[in-house]
């Protein structure tokens, strides 16, 4: 697409929702009030169990959202159902929860004018709000990665906001869809396959109201969210391209797989933190001798205090389980 033809661009906001008639209101009307003019908004109900409420709000706006109900299949099979039923050339997903500011289209896509590659994909800045919709804290990418390090930033952070971005259609034709095996970390899995292909670029400005309440997914779902992360995690170390590794870090090789392993070990995910340091022991002669021994000891400390904190938390899983 030329850059001249992106003003004219129909842009799809898809909305999940499973049970989610507290929120859904706000967030259509967030859509609806969009200062872009090529709008269409979809609303995918994925088999929501609240006696017909979710469905009653979606279909109150008649013709002016597009509405699919489904059997329940988690949000990546609601996205990817919203996908394929989407008329647009952008993809534009926003959370039941999540509100829009007015201009979030529209500034994307001016902001579009300033890039590239017809498939460069967008990320902005967000306010964190609470169930009451009162602004709690606002989050500002600092030091954004640059596009050709976003795999190694994803692999240590999370600098993307799914319900921020914006994203051409045809990196989905190219790429692939939300893995729907996945019930929580089926966007960084996606974001991750992007980085390997497509420039994913930061706008500094605040792009939604993302809301935090103890009714969302991660929380509900917190022990099956951590496991999926450990295993993502994994499956990054596994993938991320060595030149790109040192690139961004800044570091010798193995250093940067003890830095990641070390950063892994504090966010709990033990199983990742060991398949980092063992990459790391692979590339450990690359090093001076007085280096190789400093970096040789941690790795030992590292992986005892992994494999220790790794059992433990089978014991205590294993405890639960027997508990219920």
């Amino acid at each position: 697409m030329n850059r001249s033809n992106v003003t004219d661009s129909t842009v799809s906001i898809i909305i999940p929702v499973y049970n989610g008639a507290n929120y859904l209101k706000e967030a259509i009307d967030s859509a609806l009030s969009q200062t872009y003019d090529h709008i269409e908004v979809i609303v995918i109900n994925d088999g929501s169990t609240d006696e017909g409420e979710t469905e009653k709000i979606a279909l109150s706006y008649g013709d002016k959202v597009r509405y699919f109900r489904k059997c329940n299949g988690g949000v990546a099979s609601a996205l990817n159902m919203g996908i394929n039923k989407m008329r647009g050339e952008y993809v534009s997903w926003l959370s039941h929860d999540d509100v829009f500011y007015p201009d979030k289209i529209a500034s994307q896509i001016a902001f579009l004018h300033s890039q590239t590659s017809p498939e460069t994909i967008l990320y902005g800045d967000y306010d964190l709000i609470n169930a009451q919709s009162e602004i709690i804290e606002a989050i500002d990418l600092i030091d954004p990665p640059q596009p050709g390090h976003m795999c190694f930033a994803l692999t240590v952070r999370y600098p993307i906001h799914g319900c921020t971005t914006l994203i051409p259609r045809r990196c989905f034709e190219r790429v692939g869809m939300f893995n729907e095996d996945l019930r929580t970390t089926q966007d960084y899995e996606l974001w991750f396959r992007f980085a390997k292909i497509f420039p994913i670029v930061h706008q500094p400005k605040r792009l939604i109201h993302s809301r935090r309440h103890e009714e969302q997914g991660t929380i509900i779902m917190n022990r099956l969210h951590m496991r999926e992360v450990d295993e993502l995690l994994k499956n990054f170390v596994h993938e991320i391209d060595p030149v790109e590794l040192i690139e961004a870090s800044g570091k010798p090789l193995p250093n940067a797989y003890a830095y990641i392993a070390n950063s892994y070990q504090k966010r709990g995910c033990y199983s990742a933190a060991l398949q980092a340091s063992r990459y790391s022991f692979r590339n450990i002669g690359e090093l001076a001798l007085v280096e190789k021994c400093k970096l040789f000891v941690c790795l030992l400390l590292m992986e005892a205090k992994g494999y220790i904190s790794f059992i433990l938390k089978a014991m205590i899983d294993t405890s639960m389980k027997a508990t219920i």
